[in-house]
């Protein structure tokens, strides 16, 4: 298994942006110290995404950061991407680890404990636990509190990244969770200035969740 930075953690979003303004924003962060990317489009064909996910691979392994497909297990193999992001409805992660082999990432999402050790024992390399703040980025928000996020990281060895409404001003919440990292979305997507944004966000994080 590879070795997984979560610190911070970016979910891309396109939404009402160019290509352009979107690889722009993601190089930026990068060079403020985004640790993870995840690939996330929902309504994309599947050659568009290919495409798409095969330049996006090239901009994080330039600056030495892995990237991970959103759901699609057959888009992460057609473009060698470094794994995947299962949600609650997506493939099993056995059948995942089975079409992609023992190298990829595999990462899951957790809400509850039970959830979380569940996940664990099928296999996931880290978990997704959210969402701590109502967010945009999904019309139905399912908050978990910090204290379920504690709890999960008491019953399972794998790392976590908590997600949900995460910026620069409210990561303080996290503190004694136990969790390895922060995951966000629209702080860096949304942001004019995505490369201060991520500075700000992975000092924070290292700090708080040290």
């Amino acid at each position: 298994m590879k070795n997984i930075d979560l610190s911070l953690y970016l979910v891309t979003n396109r939404d009402k942006i160019s290509d352009q303004v979107f690889f722009y924003r993601i190089e930026e962060a990068l060079k403020g110290g985004v640790s993870l990317v995840q690939l996330r489009e929902k309504n994309t064909s599947t050659k568009e995404m290919i495409d798409l996910a095969k330049k996006l691979k090239n901009l994080c392994h330039a600056y030495g950061v892995y990237l991970l497909i959103d759901d699609r297990v057959d888009v992460c193999q057609a473009c060698d991407a470094d794994g995947v992001h299962l949600g609650s409805e997506d493939m099993e992660i056995k059948v995942a680890r089975k079409i992609l082999g023992p190298d990829k990432i595999i990462g899951a999402t957790a809400k509850t404990v039970d959830v979380a050790k569940e996940k664990e024992k099928e296999g996931a390399d880290y978990l997704g636990v959210g969402a701590i703040y109502p967010t945009k980025t999904k019309v139905k928000t399912i908050i978990t509190k910090v204290s379920t996020l504690k709890e999960i990281n008491d019953n399972i060895s794998i790392p976590t990244a908590a997600i949900g409404g995460l910026n620069t001003e409210n990561l303080e919440i996290l503190k004694g969770s136990g969790a390895a990292g922060i995951c966000v979305v629209r702080a860096i997507m949304d942001s004019e200035n995505p490369r201060e944004v991520a500075k700000v966000l992975s000092r924070k994080s290292k700090e708080i969740l040290g």
